[in-house]
């Protein structure tokens, strides 16, 4: 089973993310979970969002506290809250971020396997706005496959439409344009 925390704020559309991802997975014939955690509800606050995975029916119903890969889309949340706690020592971080991930691993003292990719350039390039949900999903497929790439274009299409194209163009940007740190020692 694999295990996703998202870190995000209100608006960003981590939940839109774990909704897409799931989707996807249930697409290909595996079970999927996913749900939110909020805190008081307003734009801009902080909010966490889980993924499970499984290629067998998912039987655990509690949060998720020692997750898999853990993804956050707002690089301001680094500092605000513990993105890496709870992640496995073989885990990954995915970060929304413009620098390396070797520049990242430095700064948060982490030394488990680190990917990142500057998606918020690429959705304001693709999407004309700083949305990165699904710039994202493109970074955790491409990072810990949990689905394939191909999978989140028909949960792309039903919920965006007209514009799933663009969405759709992120995603595989973000796939493309991700840096991988593998863990050290």
């Amino acid at each position: 089973m694999v295990e996703i925390r998202w870190h995000g704020r209100g608006g960003q559309g981590a939940v839109t993310s774990v909704e897409m991802l799931a989707l996807a997975a249930i697409e290909e014939g595996k079970y999927a979970q996913g749900f939110p955690s909020f805190g008081p509800e307003r734009r801009g606050a902080p909010v966490a969002a889980f993924t499970r995975i499984n290629d067998k029916q998912i039987k655990v119903r509690s949060g998720i506290y020692h997750p898999d890969v853990v993804i956050v889309l707002d690089p301001g949340l680094i500092g605000l809250v513990n993105v890496t706690d709870g992640l496995k020592p073989k885990g990954t971080l995915i970060v929304n971020t413009p620098k390396s991930p070797e520049q990242l691993r430095k700064e948060l003292n982490y030394r488990g396997n680190i990917a990142t990719v500057d998606a918020t350039k690429i959705a304001k390039e693709e999407l004309n706005v700083p949305i990165t949900n699904t710039t994202m999903l493109g970074a955790v497929v491409r990072a810990a496959a949990p689905v394939k790439l191909k999978s989140l274009e028909v949960p792309l299409k039903e919920r965006f439409g007209k514009l799933a194209p663009r969405n759709i163009n992120a995603l595989k940007r973000a796939y493309n344009e991700l840096k991988i740190s593998k863990a050290v020692k």
